[in-house]
């Protein structure tokens, strides 16, 4: 069985539990993922399933060892995750199913993305610096402000808060909760915003174990 399983975000949506209120959620496909290979304790020293998602064109199309050779071709993400029950074989070739997953419904799991990319951005928007006055009279404005700290020569401290490259970096969320699994469709409803953008990679790792 695994504790965890990649998916893809195809974005958010809602849901009513039995009282009637609604319940933000992000919707994560789990169910078009291929074994491509079987790392042993025996052969690689720790058990584990290397993954792939294949490409769109090939989504509807049965899986054909001839994928495994050229997988940069065939397969838009290629992962791997950990075996942590050796006893539950699996075989290359073999489709990824919630029924190989520990996750139920109300599990507690952690989700690890990609944060969207936001290019470069000033001091106010990365760091939320409040900026100096609005009047047309000032010369602030959104400006960082001074950066030598009263030092001999302009020094700089480490870590001095500037403007620079924002986004795209790899977050992790925990403490979600599975909403519902719907296992025909292969997906998973977790409750909450998910890092990365719509069609990104995610990882979801059960928590508490």
């Amino acid at each position: 069985m695994l504790n965890g399983i990649p998916g893809k975000k195809l974005g958010m949506s809602q849901l009513f539990d039995t009282e009637g209120k609604a319940i933000p959620v992000t919707v994560v496909d789990v169910g078009t993922w291929y074994v491509t290979q079987v790392k042993t304790s025996e052969k690689d020293g720790y058990c584990s399933l290397q993954v792939g998602l294949p490409r769109k064109r090939y989504q509807k199309i049965s899986f054909s060892p001839e994928w495994l050779k050229k997988k940069g071709d065939f397969f838009l993400y290629v992962k791997e995750i950990k075996q942590v029950d050796s006893k539950h074989s699996f075989a290359v070739g073999q489709k990824i199913t919630l029924d190989d997953v520990t996750l139920q419904e109300g599990a507690v799991v952690a989700v690890t993305g990609q944060s969207r990319g936001l290019g470069f951005q000033g001091v106010v928007r990365r760091w939320g610096f409040a900026g100096g006055p609005k009047a047309h009279g000032s010369k602030f404005h959104r400006r960082p402000g001074t950066s030598g700290c009263l030092r001999t020569q302009g020094e700089i401290i480490k870590g001095k808060k500037f403007p620079g490259h924002m986004g795209a970096v790899q977050v992790t969320v925990e403490g979600l909760n599975v909403v519902k699994i719907d296992k025909g469709a292969g997906c998973l409803f977790i409750k909450g915003a998910l890092p990365g953008k719509k069609d990104s990679l995610v990882i979801v790792n059960k928590q508490g174990i």
